[in-house]
């Protein structure tokens, strides 16, 4: 079970790389280009756990769909970014894969 928190702890880095992103502004904004790194760096290092536990597809599936649903989420929020109806009917659709992987896969690594 400790991989399924490692995971976790991937994602919410990514999520809070992949969104500091935008803030960056070259070296006159540290705190996004910090969190860029870091967030990276402690999303590959917790990959790298998991992956000694969970098969790499299914660490991939779950990191990336969520990654791409949350990283909406707060792009949402903290920019403003609207989502029609496709992005959020393609997301859910992300989303129940995941659901379908952790309850039926036997290949998730229950």
């Amino acid at each position: 079970m400790p991989a399924y928190y490692y995971l976790a702890i991937a994602i919410c880095c990514e999520v809070i790389a992949t969104t500091s992103m935008k803030a960056i502004k070259g070296i006159s904004t540290p705190l996004p280009l910090f969190l860029v790194i870091a967030g990276y760096a402690i999303a590959f290092w917790m990959l790298i756990l998991v992956v000694r536990v969970i098969p790499v597809g299914v660490t991939y599936a779950i990191w990336s769909g969520m990654g791409i649903v949350l990283v909406s989420i707060a792009a949402l929020f903290i920019y403003g970014q609207k989502l029609d109806a496709a992005a959020i009917g393609g997301m859910a659709l992300i989303v129940l894969g995941v659901v379908v992987i952790q309850l039926f896969s036997k290949t998730a690594g229950h």
